[in-house]
């Protein structure tokens, strides 16, 4: 017979999880696996909420398994580490991403692209190497593989860096790989959102010029004055758009709605790149007579593996970088998934777990 969520770990842990696709969280009480050598242990303070925690507990991707208790963007600090762990120490500053352990001896694992693993194991909303199910970073605390934790830069706040290992990496991969980093060139970053803020910071320390396309007129004023965006587009304004056309080097897509591409590609260049991001529901018709014509091309980008991950966090120390976040308490986390389908956040929600969470 099956054992509970409750029983099947040694370790008593407690968070908030989905029951079913309502995606209502509630109090849940489960368990986490004994310290392994392998394994960091870690109390968790803040967690940030990804547009893909609000996907996954709806099943709107259709593969959710309940009870899930979401979360990928998760920061603490280290409880106890296991005999053959080298890397963390107790009280050590640490955060965990999007993944928890993959085959660790394919072609991707082996350079370092573990997110592009066939056995890829996500945080949460999966199953681990010994057959029990994963639970996110809505709790009080996780074991982890050490291979799969990244320290935590020290000048950096827990809070505001937390959708970093989401949001930061997924934004910082496509830049490094498909070189959108030589300074003077002209990036557009389409959707001013969890994404689209952190990578308008990221793109002007590395010297970019950056234009920000958003069909909401109303951040303008917010993508140039505040987050330092060189220039701003409408996308329902067709008169502008055609002016721009053929002024762009690459095109940062982070939109997960459907929506037109074929503006998007006449805005690039000749050998411009347009990388897409957002995982629409539905797919996007992408016209070849652009592409063909102009030579340009239509790419993806998921996170990143560990090395990246941990290169785009002393990165953004290095330059300051940081989410734009509202911080909120476990019980308003409902609240919180509703205002994050309507899009009424600026920018990042995270959940202040350490102080807040309670049976």
């Amino acid at each position: 017979m099956a054992k509970s969520p409750e029983t099947e770990h040694p370790q008593k842990a407690f968070g908030w999880a989905a029951r079913d696709s309502s995606g209502v969280l509630s109090p849940f009480n489960f368990s986490r696996r004994e310290n392994g050598d392998e394994d960091v242990t870690i109390k968790i303070h803040f967690c940030g909420i990804c547009h893909s925690d609000l996907h996954a507990i709806k099943n709107e991707w259709g593969f959710a398994h309940y009870p899930m208790v979401p979360g990928h963007e998760i920061v603490g600090i280290v409880m106890k580490s296991g005999k053959n762990v080298e890397k963390f120490r107790e009280g050590d500053r640490v955060g965990v991403g999007v993944m928890v352990g993959s085959c660790m001896s394919c072609d991707y694992c082996n350079q370092d692209l573990e997110n592009y693993c066939p056995k890829m194991i996500f945080t949460y909303n999966s199953v681990y190497h010994d057959g029990t199910a994963n639970y996110g970073g809505y709790s009080d605390m996780i074991v982890v593989d050490q291979h799969f934790v990244v320290r935590f830069p020290d000048t950096m706040p827990f809070d505001a860096g937390a959708p970093l290992l989401c949001a930061g990496v997924t934004v910082y991969s496509p830049m490094k790989y498909y070189g959108m980093t030589e300074p003077g060139k002209h990036l557009g970053i389409v959707g001013l959102g969890g994404l689209g803020h952190v990578a308008v910071k990221i793109a002007k320390a590395f010297g970019l010029k950056v234009t920000v396309i958003s069909h909401s007129p109303g951040k303008e004023t917010e993508a140039v004055d505040r987050l330092g965006a060189d220039g701003f587009l409408v996308s329902s304004d067709p008169l502008k758009i055609k002016a721009a056309f053929g002024s762009m080097d690459y095109i940062i897509d982070t939109v997960s709605s459907v929506h037109a591409l074929t503006p998007l590609l006449a805005l690039l260049k000749p050998n411009g790149k347009l990388i897409t991001l957002g995982l629409p529901d539905k797919p996007l018709e992408l016209p070849m007579f652009p592409l063909v014509l102009g030579r340009k091309l239509v790419g993806g980008s998921d996170i990143g593996g560990m090395k990246e991950t941990q290169e785009m966090l002393d990165f953004c120390a290095k330059h300051s970088i940081t989410a734009d976040v509202e911080v909120i308490s476990m019980d308003q986390v409902n609240v919180a998934m509703a205002r994050l389908a309507k899009s009424d956040v600026r920018y990042r929600f995270v959940i202040d777990v350490a102080n807040s969470l309670s049976k």
